[in-house]
């Protein structure tokens, strides 16, 4: 397992190590011992700190500095992207998988994304000319072109997509408040020109001040939802039929596998968020600082989700629960109450995805022109028509699909795949590879052994998103689908 405070440059001696391990091969075990030696783990390489000063010289003169965020703003980025409406879906997978394996799940899960954004920044680290994970996709796929291309449509789709899932719940919620006032279409245009209204923002520092205030305004939100949740006499839907909730420690019998894997991979989504990281290290003043953005947040997530999950089922039980569990609140006032102030997350998350995937386009388009770093009508006029762009086609698609819910739920299960766990398998095993040589495994001994099986492991987690999870997910929703006609 990789420590939060290591990295490993790619400096020029290294370049000169790794081609003379390439030619003495393994006939050369003293010399291997000497390339141990010289990794010196925690160190980071002149090169790299280099590089990233050499990118903030460059930004100097200019009116919009990139490289601007400390690790307090990046972990404020982070709070608002992974607090958010998906915690109160916990009290429900909890419920099918029983508390106890929920708890553990839930702890695992955690951790494991945790190691892989871990390798994620090492990986940044060692190439701080990486902007996204497309960058990524090709240098870890032998520097191929079109797996260039193929990471950036499934990049820009699963950031589209859920941009249009924000679309449809902030018109839930006006809905919820309004009692119904006028037509979702409606609703979701309004949150949609709202979210672009606060997507302008071109710097991610900026952006940070608003993710502070949502991610506080989501905590107070489930808060309360846990409150009103403790203090009601009887949930939603309560009849002395059904009888007081009902708490399991583990699955009920008759639990099918679908709605058990659903119910995992509701968990797994949560946390799963690995898309956006590289665009934040790629802004950050001190790359070599964000481990302590990722670990505060992961540590976070761990208590706000166990405890939100296992209290509102406790209260809440197996016979009434709802995902999100707002709507096992009976009193309404409660309800909107506690919903309402989710309303920041529900606008900045769709407002985050949608200012990842414009820095993307728009980077590209003006790479070496004074319009990236100035404020010009042409940079201004470009950034904003992209952003309209996308919120454009976030809600068309999220409108006129009938079946977006479905479509939402396999498209998870096919981007998470990759963007959640086969990409950092890849790239642990290349950054080895590249350091130690292809026996890189057998060379480094028992550490060799363990972070190889552990990030093949990896790779085969992100191939059961790939096939199960996405039947799963596909079934589970038809399933809903059917019932609710």
């Amino acid at each position: 397992m990789a420590a939060p405070h290591t990295s490993k440059a790619l400096d020029g001696r290294g370049d000169e190590d790794r081609q003379s391990f390439a030619s003495d091969g393994a006939d050369s075990p003293d010399k291997m011992k000497d390339l141990e030696n010289q990794r010196q783990p925690g160190v980071q390489s002149d090169s790299d700190t280099d590089d990233v000063g050499r990118q903030i010289e460059m930004e100097a003169g200019n009116s919009i500095k990139y490289r601007t965020c400390s690790w307090q703003k990046t972990a404020a980025l982070l709070f608002s992207e992974y607090i958010c409406l998906a915690i109160m879906s916990f009290p429900w997978s909890y419920s099918v998988l029983g508390l106890v394996p929920g708890l553990i799940l839930t702890a695992v899960i955690a951790g494991i994304v945790l190691y892989t954004s871990l390798i994620i920044w090492k990986f940044c680290l060692r190439h701080p000319h990486v902007r996204d994970v497309c960058d990524i996709g090709q240098h870890l796929f032998w520097d191929s072109k079109i797996a260039w291309y193929l990471t950036a449509v499934m990049f820009l789709l699963n950031n589209t997509f859920i941009q249009g899932l924000h679309c449809l719940v902030g018109a839930e919620w006006l809905n919820t408040i309004s009692s119904h006032g006028t037509c979702t279409i409606v609703f979701s245009l309004i949150t949609a020109i709202v979210s672009f209204v606060c997507s302008l923002p071109r710097t991610f520092s900026t952006l940070s001040k608003i993710a502070t205030f949502s991610a506080l305004f989501t905590f107070i939100s489930v808060m309360l939802a846990v409150i009103f949740t403790a203090i009601e006499d009887h949930p939603a839907g309560y009849t002395p039929a059904k009888g007081d909730p009902i708490v399991t420690a583990v699955p009920v019998a008759g639990t099918t596998f679908v709605s058990g894997v659903n119910a995992f991979l509701n968990i797994s989504y949560t946390f799963i968020g690995q898309i956006t990281l590289p665009s934040f290290i790629a802004e950050m003043k001190e790359p070599k600082d964000f481990w302590k953005s990722v670990t505060a947040v992961t540590v976070a997530e761990i208590i706000v989700f166990s405890l939100v999950g296992s209290i509102v089922y406790a209260y809440t039980g197996n016979q009434y629960m709802t995902a999100p569990a707002f709507g096992s609140i009976s009193n309404e006032v409660y309800k909107k109450i506690s919903f309402s102030f989710m309303v920041p997350t529900l606008i900045f998350l769709g407002v985050l995805y949608a200012s990842v995937s414009a820095r993307f386009l728009f980077f590209r388009l003006f790479e070496g022109t004074h319009h990236k770093g100035n404020h010009t009508v042409v940079g201004w006029a470009a950034w904003a028509g992209i952003l309209a762009v996308l919120w454009i086609g976030a809600f068309i698609i999220a409108e006129v699909i009938p079946f977006f819910s479905d479509l939402l739920s396999i498209m998870s299960a096919l981007f998470d795949s990759f963007f959640g766990f086969i990409f950092w398998g890849v790239a642990y095993l290349r950054m080895r590879r590249e350091d130690y040589g292809p026996d890189f495994y057998k060379n480094r001994g028992f550490r060799g052994w363990i972070g190889m099986i552990v990030n093949v492991g990896l790779i085969f987690v992100g191939l059961f998103f790939l096939g199960p999870g996405t039947y799963v997910s596909s079934t589970f929703s038809a399933m809903l689908s059917i019932g609710h006609d």
